[in-house]
C-alpha cells in the first residue's frame, strides 16, 4: 500500500490509468483512418484523443496515451516514428492549456503543440536522424491537416460527454 495515501487518491489514480488504456485503445482500434503526407500518416483521431485526454486526464496521463498509441502503432506498421513527435505535444499542450484555463476549449490548443512544436521536432530532429528530408513547413502542413479536423473532433466529443453527463463519469479533478 503506498504510504499517506487515502482511499479517494488511490480511486483517481485507478480511473487515470484505466482511462489511459481506454483512450489508447481507441486510437489504436481507429489507427487505420488515415491519409499519407510526405513521410507522415496523418491520423486525425490521435489528435481527437489527445484534446479529450489532455481535458479530461491532464497533461501527463494525455501524453503517456500518446506515446502508448504511437508505440502499439509502430509496431501495428499503422504509424510512423512522427507518431511521437506530432502525438506527444499535442496532448502535452492540450493538458497545460486546460491546468491554466479549464474550459473545454483548451483542446483547440493541440495544433499549436502539434503544428508547431511537433512539426518543428520532426524536421530538425527527427527527419535528419532517419536520414531523410522534409522541412519544417512541409511538417506543419501535414500535422495541422490532421491536428486541426482532429481537435474539432475532440472537442465535439467534450461537448457530447458533457451533454450527456457522461463527461462526470471519466472527469478526475
Amino acid at each position: 500500500m503506498i504510504k499517506g495515501a487515502t482511499n479517494m487518491g488511490r480511486k483517481y489514480f485507478l480511473r487515470k490509468i484505466i482511462l489511459t488504456g481506454l483512450f489508447a485503445a481507441i486510437t489504436v482500434i481507429l489507427s487505420g483512418i488515415y491519409f499519407p503526407v510526405g513521410l507522415t500518416k496523418c491520423f486525425p483521431v490521435q489528435h481527437a484523443i489527445n484534446a479529450v485526454s489532455g481535458v479530461l486526464l491532464g497533461p501527463w496521463y494525455a501524453s503517456v496515451v500518446a506515446l502508448i498509441a504511437g508505440l502499439i502503432r509502430n509496431m501495428l506498421g499503422t504509424g510512423t516514428i512522427f507518431a511521437f513527435p506530432g502525438g506527444i505535444p499535442g496532448a502535452l499542450v492540450v493538458g497545460i492549456a486546460h491546468h491554466f484555463w479549464p474550459k473545454d476549449y483548451a483542446a483547440f490548443t493541440e495544433p499549436l503543440g502539434t503544428g508547431v512544436i511537433g512539426a518543428a521536432i520532426s524536421a530538425f530532429i527527427v527527419s535528419p536522424w532517419i536520414g531523410e528530408s522534409m522541412s519544417f513547413f512541409a511538417f506543419q502542413i501535414a500535422f495541422l491537416a490532421s491536428s486541426v479536423p482532429g481537435c474539432l473532433l475532440g472537442y465535439l466529443v467534450l461537448r457530447v460527454l458533457r451533454a450527456t453527463g457522461a463527461s462526470k463519469l471519466v472527469e478526475i479533478k
